[in-house]
């Protein structure tokens, strides 16, 4: 079992602002999902984790070692998918894998040989091995970047926002494939969308101005919220009145009418009571950081 223990880190940027404010988090095996908007500090906390820039306090514990203070142990343990990554034009998939498993350490020949044709399989492209990957279509690509973050065999695995621009059915076979590998080492999910959280993470936390607001396994978050989320519909103009009067979390418009969602541990006699869901988890997290 591989265990990361994040002790109240703290990040300021040279330009005042503050991206991580006294976080703290216990991540084990399986999938870890971190949510939050654009802008909240999930980047940033993965950067300091993968050790591409240093945190002013605070300790990262990687199955016990202080990866601040080592920081090629956590970078020899490690795979890591960023949001957008570059390749080399005019190198064959299989190619630039065996240039990335040289350079992760796998000296061993027949071993990266033995890896990389493992990996590509898994990932589904046998096939496209001898393909430029700069040619790949936007799933083909995140599926390469599995590939590269699986060599060496890493203890940990994170990824950023993975699965932006991917059409339906890419999202789908990229987060079957997430769920696959991450049962024998650590997989950090960082995204906005709040659905992928849902169906491939055990626990999660949500994080909004460098803060953890929550942490723990989002089906109880979603229990405890039962009998307190209230649906109705209103017009556009009444919007306003109802942000002053009930503790509006989200609204959305259907067949034209505006239906918003309150969270309230009372009866609302003229609301419709709703079962929540995890996104109603996330904005009354989001909400509770505004008041």
């Amino acid at each position: 079992m591989n265990s990361l223990t994040i002790k109240n880190l703290t990040k300021t940027y040279s330009n005042g602002r503050l991206a991580l404010c006294n976080i703290s988090l216990e991540i084990e095996n399986g999938m870890f999902g971190l949510l939050g908007p654009n802008g909240a500090g999930k980047s940033s906390l993965m950067r300091t984790i993968v050790g591409l820039q240093s945190a002013d306090s605070g300790e990262i514990l990687l199955n016990g070692i202080n990866v601040l203070e080592n920081p090629l142990f956590i970078k020899e343990q490690l795979g890591f998918l960023p949001q957008d990554f570059g390749v080399y034009p005019k190198i064959s998939a299989y190619d630039l894998l065996n240039h990335i498993a040289i350079l992760k350490g796998v000296s061993n020949a027949m071993e990266r040989k033995n890896q990389i044709d493992s990996l590509l399989e898994k990932v589904n492209l046998t096939s496209h091995k001898n393909k430029e990957v700069y040619t790949f279509s936007g799933g083909m690509r995140q599926r390469f970047g599995v590939a590269q973050a699986l060599l060496g065999n890493p203890k940990i695995i994170i990824v950023d926002e993975p699965t932006a621009g991917l059409d339906p059915e890419e999202r789908n076979r990229f987060n079957g494939l997430l769920s696959e590998i991450g049962t024998e080492r650590i997989v950090i999910l960082s995204t906005h969308l709040v659905e992928d959280v849902r169906n491939l993470c055990s626990q999660m936390a949500i994080m909004q101005n460098g803060k953890v607001l929550l942490q723990g396994n989002p089906n109880d978050f979603v229990n405890e919220l039962e009998g307190k989320i209230w649906q109705k519909q209103i017009e556009k103009q009444q919007l306003e009145q109802y942000n002053r009067n009930f503790n509006v979390i989200a609204s959305h418009y259907s067949g034209g009418k505006l239906n918003i969602q309150v969270f309230s541990e009372e009866f609302l006699s003229d609301f419709e009571a709703v079962h929540p869901t995890l996104e109603a988890v996330y904005f009354n997290a989001l909400n509770q950081m505004e008041v």
